[in-house]
């Protein structure tokens, strides 16, 4: 038998509204093309309103957001109607005014906030709607007895912007905004610029008569001044060091208060006793510039959200079967016992039994592998599969609190208060041999001045702490962190804080798991095995895979490239495969033992996944479908291979596939 990796060789044409390649035959309207149903009736529906300016606000890219081909009709929203649904999705409710906020991950460029701020143009009830690009949210305003929540959500829906809607949205969480290190900034700044100006005299010469006279008074008004600042805005660094000294640990807090006491303290001496004016404003003025670096830090931190659960990814209703009759309920309060309808991509709320439907699971969102799952009536099907195919129907088992996802989501190793295995960053690392060596100064300077000249004793010792504070240290640090999260941000590469940076740098071994991270997961390398297939035979192929809901067969559905014949006959057998007779030609595709020959069937239990043809009772071939490898990923290897790191995988796949990987990662990397 001959293999051939058939392919179609054509000039691809990109899609007018998203830009994104036709990999099928386009579709066209107004001599414009486009890669789906779903762009074009997004085109049509701006096309209609006078919105093409969408078109043109972003000449480097086309805007639009790839729509799914899906019908989206107003019944699937119809939930959102109801009152204990609106009081805890809308922000404000009137008789004349409704506001709500939604999530927009779609949002990505110029073109979608003008479009999205014209919603008033595409829905008459529609008051007003006003978009917050940096955190992808949209505010909308509208009149309830002119439009819907659902018609709203529904529009959104078909201009390809989906809005977030799970039970995260319905669990009364608000969002808090931490404002205390603004706060202190505000204050450290108050007080250093006030201070700043009763130094004045200090600084020039020709105001010596006013230093004279009220230099004394603008000593104790700075000592007023500065108190917020010692027992207010310095406060997280005293409480910081504090805590390390309790667990005897020294960071980088630590010589840091030391330093701001150190310089208080003698500020406090040279006021009291007349030897001086203080360092009060240099205090104040430390104290300032190492919150701006803790604030822009903070601010990095609060623009990066790790703190869902498994409710932000649960859907807020479920289709519920109650004698016979469909309904709506919220998926909280979903009960044991429950029949629940699960469609095509809808996730699965809670653990249940298979009652009746083939179904496909695909369990990517738990495990990480997105090859589907078939599962038969009677076996279970736990909480975070998708359904892909017909619907199903389901008996619920446990409660959405109990299932084995939230389980899994609230064990101890998640939790995000875990220290990273005890490894501290490099900036604590440094505080502890840097205040050792500073006391020893410090201590060395205080004994050797004391039996000569107390008074020099005391500023010795406390020079040398304020003069070694580490506040360029403190201040460059979060910066530093906070631009290194910004550049692994522009790369997709998503840090939880820069804590994760310094260690990752410190790493001797890279484990990657292998789906959806070294590979595309909605792509897949397809290659027929056997004699070149004619244009009838693919034709016929294709015919019968227009009907079946198998992954394998939609997938093998759009990699061929042929017209589609009517079937009758049809007929799909779950675990088997699928059959028709296509203009009189019986055709069978599915497994060996079902469209195969005997040879073929001994051979298929070490290989690759395959999909056996079998036209007018002869077996003329088999697809094979691999995995598809992101591109670079052989340069990205050899570089870590280079830099000295160990490699290894994470991956349940056969001898076939591991072939592959032993390619990629070389003799010398683990394969689990």
């Amino acid at each position: 038998m001959r293999e051939t990796n058939q392919t179609l060789v054509q000039e691809k044409e990109h899609c007018y509204h998203c830009g994104d390649e036709c990999t099928t035959t386009p579709i066209y309207a107004e001599e414009k093309a486009f890669c789906c149903t779903g762009c074009k009736s997004v085109y049509e529906l701006l096309y209609a309103n006078n919105l093409c300016t969408y078109y043109n606000l972003d000449d480097t890219e086309k805007p639009g957001v790839t729509v799914k081909e899906e019908d989206v009709n107003v019944s699937q929203f119809a939930y959102l109607d109801e009152a204990t649904i609106q009081n805890q999705l809308l922000t404000f409710q009137s008789s004349t005014l409704h506001k709500v906020l939604f999530r927009i991950p779609g949002m990505h460029c110029s073109s979608c906030i003008w479009l999205l701020e014209n919603l008033t143009k595409l829905d008459n009830g529609v008051l007003e709607s006003r978009v917050n690009f940096p955190r992808k949210e949209v505010s909308i305003a509208y009149h309830p007895e002119k439009t819907k929540l659902s018609a709203v959500v529904t529009l959104l829906h078909k201009i390809g912007y989906a809005p977030t809607l799970n039970l995260d949205n319905l669990s009364g969480k608000k969002k808090t905004t931490n404002y205390s290190i603004p706060l202190k900034l505000g204050v450290a700044g108050f007080c250093f610029g006030n201070i700043m100006l009763f130094s004045f005299p200090e600084y020039f010469a020709f105001a010596d008569e006013v230093k004279q006279q009220f230099g004394g008074f603008f000593g104790f008004i700075s000592i007023l001044i500065s108190l917020p600042v010692l027992l207010y805005s310095a406060r997280g660094f005293f409480e910081s060091a504090w805590r390390s000294l309790q667990q005897r640990h020294i960071n980088l807090d630590t010589p840091i208060s030391l330093g701001l006491v150190s310089l208080y303290g003698v500020s406090l001496y040279d006021i009291f006793t007349a030897s001086g004016p203080g360092f009060l404003d240099s205090f104040t003025g430390l104290v300032f510039f190492m919150l701006i670096g803790k604030y822009v830090q903070q601010t990095t931190y609060d623009a990066l959200t790790f703190d869902r659960d498994y409710k932000a990814y649960f859907p807020i209703s479920v289709t519920v079967l109650e004698k016979g009759q469909e309904r709506t309920m919220a998926v909280k309060e979903l009960t044991p016992t429950k029949r629940i309808r699960i469609r095509n991509q809808e996730l699965v709320p809670a653990d249940a039994i298979l009652l009746r439907g083939n179904a496909f699971i695909d369990y990517s969102f738990v495990s990480g592998e997105s090859v589907p799952v078939p599962k038969v009536a009677g076996e279970i099907i736990y909480a975070g599969g998708r359904q892909v195919g017909e619907s199903i129907e389901l008996e619920v088992i446990k409660d959405v609190s109990q299932s084995y996802l939230t389980q899994l989501w609230n064990n101890d190793v998640f939790q995000k208060n875990k220290s990273y295995f005890g490894v501290g960053t490099y900036a604590d690392k440094v505080g502890s041999y840097f205040i050792s060596v500073t006391m020893l100064i410090a201590l060395g300077a205080l004994i050797y001045w004391v039996p000569r000249d107390t008074d020099m004793a005391i500023k010795a010792f406390t020079s040398v702490l304020v003069i070694a504070c580490p506040c360029a240290l403190s201040l460059s640090t979060p910066f530093t962190l906070s631009n290194t999260l910004r550049i692994f941000g522009q790369h997709k590469f998503y840090l939880k804080n820069g804590d994760v940076a310094e260690t990752i740098a410190k790493a001797d071994t890279v484990v990657f798991d292998k789906t959806g991270t070294l590979t595309e997961s909605s792509e897949t390398d397809i290659t027929f095995h056997g004699e070149n297939l004619s244009s009838r035979e693919c034709s016929l192929i294709r015919s019968v895979l227009q009907h079946s809901t198998h992954p394998l067969s939609q997938g093998l559905y759009g990699f061929l490239q042929a017209p589609v014949l009517p079937v009758i006959n049809y007929r799909e057998i779950s675990g088997q495969g699928t059959e028709g007779l296509v203009d009189g030609v019986p055709v069978q595709i599915g497994s060996a033992a079902f469209a195969g020959t005997a040879h073929m069937q001994s051979a298929s239990s070490t290989l690759a996944t395959r999909v056996y043809i079998r036209i007018d009772g002869a077996s003329v071939g088999y697809f094979s479908f691999h995995n598809h490898y992101r591109a670079g990923l052989k340069n990205l290897l050899t570089e870590l291979q280079e830099q000295g790191k160990k490699l290894a995988v994470l991956s349940g796949d056969n001898a076939s596939e591991k072939e592959n990987l032993r390619a990629y990662f070389g003799e010398t990397a683990d394969l689990c």
